[in-house]
């Protein structure tokens, strides 16, 4: 895990903060100060910020919510431009909670956080579904059905990004699945499945038909879902989530040893 990563996800400090601190020579590791940013904290390596030692998360401690993030405030947290955040507005004994992915300034809905980095990463890096309700602002054309079903490439896939977005390339992966809830002159509302979480994914996706998301909300991240949760709202996992939680982590590492075996068998028959 990057440095700045480690630091963020096991200390009350941003990856921006961590950045800082990094730059001014005040992180240390095994008695040395490093300002390498792109240093990969290995396991056994000892972190220390301002000569406090930086204590990972044990594996399999895990502690999850999740959350009904409202429009207008950001998953970040700290803005220079001093907009609202999520960790404004979570209680003070979440703040410290690293969030499962990203949801964007003008969308809402389930966001996972959790406490520990390790299933952080593993649900980020996961193809588990991820399901939205959302709004566009013109009817669904036979173009944006073959992309849902088939995958698009695009060279340019500005439109709906950020407009300070560096990303300018992007492949989209066929849809899970989709449901055309309602469908008006000026608007389509919909049921989509999506299994990754790139940068405005959806809205880069409907930007390049020329179309707006008005709306956009994630109802459910695999398993678990946001169901009633009212908004700026948050919930443990239950006692059953956290039994499929820790079983699909569970797999998931079986399945990473299982590719790294077959890797090394392949690399000696080479």
């Amino acid at each position: 895990m990057r440095l700045n990563k480690y630091i963020a996800h096991n200390s009350k400090y941003s990856r921006r903060e961590a950045d800082k601190l990094i730059e001014e020579g005040k992180v240390k590791i095994n008695n040395q100060y490093v300002k390498d940013f792109s240093y990969d904290v290995q396991e056994g390596d000892r972190v220390f910020v301002n000569g406090k030692l930086i204590k990972p998360k044990p594996k399999h401690e895990v502690t999850m919510i999740v959350y009904n993030k409202p429009k207008g405030s950001l998953v970040t947290k700290k803005d220079d431009r001093g907009r609202t955040t999520i960790y404004h507005l979570l209680p003070g004994k979440f703040r410290h909670f690293i969030p499962v992915g990203r949801l964007d300034f003008a969308s809402e809905g389930l966001l996972l956080l959790t406490d520990n980095p390790y299933y952080a990463d593993i649900l980020m890096k996961s193809k588990l579904p991820r399901v939205y309700n959302i709004k566009i602002n013109k009817p669904l054309t036979n173009e944006m059905i073959e992309a849902m079903k088939n995958g698009l490439e695009l060279d340019d896939a500005s439109a709906g990004a950020h407009q300070k977005s560096e990303i300018k390339q992007m492949s989209f992966a066929p849809f899970d699945g989709f449901l055309v809830k309602s469908e008006g002159k000026n608007h389509t509302k919909l049921k989509v499945a999506i299994s990754e979480g790139k940068n405005r994914e959806l809205r880069r996706f409907f930007g390049h038909f020329g179309a707006d998301v008005l709306d956009l909300k994630r109802v459910s991240y695999g398993f678990i879902e946001l169901n009633n949760l009212p908004e700026n709202k948050t919930r443990y996992l239950t006692k059953k989530e956290y039994e499929m939680l820790h079983d699909f982590v569970k797999e998931q590492e079986r399945l990473a040893k299982k590719e790294t075996k077959e890797q090394k068998k392949a690399s000696k028959e080479e």
